[in-house]
């Protein structure tokens, strides 16, 4: 879960300890409940509340599928509300049975929930497809208060499954607008090939026709932080580039895994035009002239292609800025005779490496992050650099003596 943290719709996994007994992990407080019971206490929900809690799973599962991971046991009671507000944030939870997948990867154990399984899992060959046909399971409550297979037992309900008739006779699906139905049964193709993707499913007028869930009609958690990371200044940028090259293996699986199939020919660099077609796998639709600017803002050393280390710098969640070992070990990388001080000498050194170094952009440099205007930049104000304008970063700024 460590490189899924920091998305809105996720639990946050706080920390890990290990007793005698057993291993214990520590999660974000979620005080609203189930998904599962407000289902049960409101019968269905409205088109409106209907969209916008699918928009919310589709997110997760959009994120997931994009950083290579596959939930396999997604259901109402694995989603927690926040708070009890109406209003609060659906959060996804419980990924036991979660695995990292390659493109094109075949999957045979048999997992997850009678009612959410996928027909494909029952057939024992299956991928990251299962996953939506478990969020139209969890659309279809939504709507109507009941799962589209059901029987008296476990082994009838596989069997409804395999059959994939789904009721839309019954109330009170006579007066669900057929964007929804069409929705719904376009999740829940028999033949995962034919199913949509969690990208085009987001993007489905029924989704994004409501003021509130057509807001941000898609919600790519890399693109954003692409389009964070393009606005940051150059000191920023390398600094990041340091932590990206000390991220353990297990921090950046989901993003290696993007960077290999961005990387068609196996070169080892992500060129424009693999980045323009990339980029639309990830459900993003952008002109010529806003990949171009993503490309330059990732290419750090300006040489015209995206390397892995820069790749992972550039999409890395920006909650692994909130650690204090990968922040001082960045700080240190400019810090060269560790006085505690980044000096305008040091930023020059660094800077030139990545042909950064003219004296114009270090004086721009020194005059945003020096706010205490002795020329230099401490540490309390390189923290205070690379938390700013970052809103998935809540840690408080420790002082490092």
């Amino acid at each position: 879960m460590h490189h899924l943290t920091g998305h809105r719709n996720i639990v946050e996994l706080k920390g890990a300890f290990e007793d005698r007994h057993s291993v214990n992990l520590i999660m974000e407080l979620c005080e609203g409940g189930e998904l599962f019971d407000r289902i049960i206490a409101k019968g269905h929900y409205s088109e409106r509340a209907a969209a916008a809690l699918c928009r919310e799973i589709l997110t997760v599962v959009h994120s997931c599928h994009s950083m290579g991971v596959m939930h396999r046991d997604l259901k109402p009671e694995n989603f927690l509300f926040l708070h009890q507000a109406d209003e609060s944030p659906l959060k996804a939870t419980d990924f036991g049975l979660s695995v990292f997948f390659k493109p094109g990867q075949v999957f045979r154990d048999l997992v997850g929930s009678a009612y959410y399984v996928a027909p494909e899992v029952l057939k024992r060959q299956y991928g990251a497809e299962s996953d939506i046909w478990s969020a139209g399971v969890i659309l279809y409550i939504l709507l109507s208060g009941v799962p589209p297979f059901w029987a008296e037992n476990e082994q009838g309900i596989f069997d409804a499954v395999l059959r994939g008739h789904i009721d839309f006779s019954s109330d009170p699906w006579p007066s669900i607008s057929s964007g929804a139905k069409e929705l719904v049964k376009k999740m829940l193709r028999q033949d995962p090939e034919e199913r949509l993707s969690a990208s085009e499913a987001l993007n489905h007028p029924w989704v994004r026709e409501d003021g509130i869930a057509s807001d941000k009609p898609i919600d790519i958690a890399v693109l954003t932080r692409m389009k964070q990371f393009r606005a940051m200044n150059k000191l920023k940028k390398v600094a990041l580039k340091v932590i990206a090259e000390n991220l353990s293996e297990e921090e950046i699986m989901g993003l290696k895994e993007m960077f290999r199939s961005m990387d068609t020919d196996n070169s080892g660099t992500i060129t424009f035009e693999e980045l323009k077609a990339g980029l639309p796998k990830l459900g993003t639709k952008l002109s010529e002239s806003e990949v171009r600017q993503l490309m330059e803002a990732a290419d750090v050393d300006g040489n015209g292609t995206i390397d892995y280390i820069e790749f992972i710098t550039a999409t890395m969640h920006m909650n692994r800025v909130e650690k204090e070992d990968h922040l001082y070990k960045a700080f240190e990388y400019f810090d060269k005779d560790r006085s505690g001080y980044i000096t305008m000498e040091e930023l020059e050194q660094a800077l030139m490496k990545y042909n950064m170094g003219d004296v114009r952009t270090i004086k721009e440099i020194i005059a945003e992050v020096d706010t205490d205007h002795d020329g230099r930049i401490n540490y309390d104000e390189f923290v205070a650099m690379m938390r700013k304008d970052n809103p998935e970063i809540r840690a408080q700024t420790r002082r490092r003596k």
